[in-house]
C-alpha cells in the first residue's frame, strides 16, 4: 500500500488554524507547531487508520529535517522501522529533545487530538505499554492531501467539523465566531426592557453584550441593568430611578466594575457586579471587598450580592491567565458556553458543605 502524500509542516500548520477555529476545546494543544509535526511523522510514516501501522510519539522528537526532506516510500518505510529501534548517542537534528515525548502525548495526543476524534487510539493495549498506539482517522488524514486546494479544500474541512464536531462543539465555535465579527464594527445591545445602545469596537464589548443579553435571561429571573460602562470608566447606560427603586446609588467617580445587573425576581433584589475580562480585571479578592463595601452601603447584605467574572471562552488566554486570582464565592460565565457556570464555592460561616449538597446547586 503507498504511504499518504506529504504536506510540508508549515500548510499543515496553516490547516490546522481552519480546521480548529477559535472556540475549539484545548485549541492550543492542536494548532500550534508541536501538533503540525506529529501529523507530519503520522502521515510519513503511513500511521492512517485501517493500514494497521500506528505512531509512538517519541518517534515525533526523532525526526530531523533531512529526513522530513527524503519522501520516498522506501525512505519513509525504512525510517518507520529504524525510529522504532533503540539508538545509542543522540540524532542529529532531531526535532525535539527526547523528553518532549511527554507533552506530545499528553497534550497534542490524549488531551488534543485523541478527544476531538482527529486521532483514534489503538485498542488493547495497556497503558503503560511501549507499542505504538497512534492513527490518524482517515478522515481527518484526507484534509492533508497537498492537491486539496482553495474551495474543495474549505467544503472537505466544513464537512469534517459537522461529522466530526459534536453539536455543543460546533456552538461554541459559532458563538466565538459572531464574537469576532462583531468586533469589526459598532456593537449593538439590547438590554431587557427592549431599549438598545451601541458600543465601540472590541473584545470588551462582545463579552459585554453576551452578559446582558445572554447571562441576564439564562440566571436571573426579573433581569435589570443598572449600569453598563466601557473602557476608560464611560458609561454607555446607567438606570437611576431603578437603582434609586432598589437603595443603589450609582456614583460614577467611584470604581465601579463594567456592569451592575439586578434580579427583582426574589423576595429580596440580588445584586450582581459583573467584571468583564477580555485581558484582565477579573473579581479578586480585593475587588470583590471594593465592590461589596458599595452594597453594604446601599444596605444590601451578602446573601443579596453575587460577583460574576466573564468571559469569551475557557479556552482563552484571559481566562488561564486569571483564573488563579477568582475570588472565592465568585462566579465565571463563559460567551461560548452560555449555559452554564462556574461557581467558586467558599463554605460560609465554617460549615462544611458536602458534594452532594453542591450537585444538588
Amino acid at each position: 500500500m503507498p504511504l499518504p502524500p506529504l504536506l510540508p509542516v508549515p500548510d499543515i500548520h496553516e490547516r490546522l488554524q481552519a480546521i480548529f477555529p477559535e472556540g475549539t476545546a484545548n485549541r492550543n494543544y492542536v494548532v500550534r507547531e508541536i501538533a503540525a509535526k506529529t501529523v507530519f511523522v503520522m502521515l510519513y510514516i503511513g500511521a492512517v487508520d485501517g493500514e494497521e501501522c500506528w505512531l509512538r510519539p517519541d518517534q515525533v522528537t526523532r525526526m530531523s529535517n533531512a529526513q522530513a526532506a527524503l519522501e520516498g516510500d522506501s525512505e519513509r518505510a525504512g525510517w518507520r522501522e529504524s525510529s522504532m529501534r533503540p539508538t545509542a548517542g543522540d540524532i542529529d537534528g532531531r526535532w525535539y529533545a527526547a523528553n518532549t515525548r511527554e507533552p506530545i502525548r499528553d497534550e497534542t495526543l490524549r488531551e488534543g487530538l485523541v478527544r476531538i476524534g482527529a486521532v483514534k487510539e489503538r485498542e488493547g493495549l495497556p497503558t503503560t505499554s511501549p507499542r505504538p498506539r497512534y492513527a490518524l482517522a482517515r478522515e481527518f488524514a484526507a484534509l492533508f492531501d497537498p492537491s486539496m486546494r482553495g474551495e474543495t479544500l474549505n467544503n472537505l474541512v466544513e464537512a469534517w467539523q459537522v461529522a466530526t464536531l459534536s453539536r455543543g462543539a460546533q456552538a461554541r465555535v459559532a458563538i466565538v465566531r459572531r464574537g469576532a465579527v462583531a468586533r469589526e464594527g459598532r456593537v449593538l445591545v439590547t438590554f431587557p426592557s427592549g431599549e438598545t445602545r451601541h458600543m465601540e469596537p472590541g473584545p470588551s464589548s462582545v463579552i459585554s453584550k453576551a452578559v446582558v443579553e445572554e447571562f441576564a435571561p439564562r440566571f436571573l429571573a426579573k433581569p435589570g441593568v443598572i449600569w453598563l460602562s466601557e473602557s476608560r470608566n464611560r458609561a454607555v447606560a446607567r438606570d437611576d430611578r431603578l437603582a434609586q427603586d432598589i437603595g443603589l446609588s450609582i456614583e460614577p467617580d467611584r470604581n465601579l466594575p463594567d456592569l451592575i445587573l439586578v434580579d427583582i425576581g426574589p423576595d429580596e433584589p440580588l445584586l450582581v457586579f459583573v467584571e468583564v475580562v477580555a485581558t484582565a480585571g477579573p473579581v479578586n479578592e480585593g475587588r470583590q471587598a471594593a465592590l461589596m463595601a458599595i452594597a453594604t452601603e446601599a444596605g444590601f447584605g451578602e446573601g443579596q450580592v453575587a460577583f460574576l467574572t466573564a468571559y469569551a471562552d475557557r479556552d482563552d488566554t484571559a481566562f488561564k491567565g486569571s483564573v488563579s486570582e477568582l475570588a472565592w464565592r465568585s462566579f465565571a460565565w463563559f460567551m461560548s458556553e452560555p449555559d452554564r457556570i462556574m461557581l467558586l464555592h467558599r463554605s460560609a460561616d465554617g460549615k462544611r458543605a458536602r458534594l452532594s449538597d453542591l450537585m444538588r446547586m
